[in-house]
């Protein structure tokens, strides 16, 4: 009786470890994207992609990992397979904007962060970023007045990150719009007072305002 209880009890905690085991799995890829092991977290999705082909938020995390790891033909690749399976998933949507915005893809990319923007909810975590690609877009373009206006749009919705203020203001720069433009390069630096980009900007507007 009693090696049949240290049998059962062997059995219950090597069935309780396996169990575990598989439920970290499933969580892995998004716990190592989000500490950065991007490589690592595209393995468990390709893995999770072997038992599920038509696991969605397995594309996502992918995606999302091949762009930081700066994978940006592969990301594009399987975001555009990820979409076959979910032709109306935002986050595929928008991140294969940002694989074609880094393959110099323009006009393919603002299509994709266009229906992004059109569809996502007003408090989406990547409205922001879709207006700032779709920014620097316009900029690449030389379209500058539109370029302020998506760039707006970004900061107000993450009206903290220096950089993006820093575009803004070279936006409004480029455009003419020199007072506008000091704005955004002050607002730079107040977020960052050692940002060089929005000092030497700011002195650039200075000079053809005097």
């Amino acid at each position: 009786m009693k090696n049949k209880l240290i049998i059962c009890i062997v059995f219950l905690m090597t069935f309780t470890s396996l169990f575990a085991q598989t439920t970290t799995a499933k969580q892995d890829a998004l716990v190592l994207y989000h500490n950065g092991k991007y490589r690592e977290a595209v393995q468990v999705c390709e893995e999770e992609l072997q038992s599920n082909p038509n696991r969605v938020e397995s594309y996502v995390v992918m995606c999302w990992a091949l762009v930081k790891n700066k994978q940006y033909a592969e990301a594009e690749e399987r975001a555009i397979e990820g979409l076959v399976i979910s032709p109306y998933d935002l986050r595929l949507i928008e991140v294969l904007g940002e694989a074609k915005y880094y393959l110099g893809k323009n006009t393919g990319a603002m299509e994709q962060f266009r229906k992004y923007v059109a569809s996502a909810p007003e408090s989406g975590s990547r409205v922001g970023l879709a207006y700032y690609y779709m920014g620097e877009i316009f900029i690449r373009q030389a379209r500058y007045q539109h370029a302020d206006i998506a760039l707006s749009s970004a900061v107000k919705k993450e009206p903290l990150l220096d950089t993006w203020w820093v575009r803004l203001g070279y936006a409004r720069e480029m455009a003419g719009n020199y007072y506008e433009a000091v704005t955004a390069y002050d607002e730079a630096l107040r977020l960052n007072s050692s940002s060089v980009d929005a000092s030497r900007g700011r002195e650039r507007v200075n000079a053809k305002l005097q």
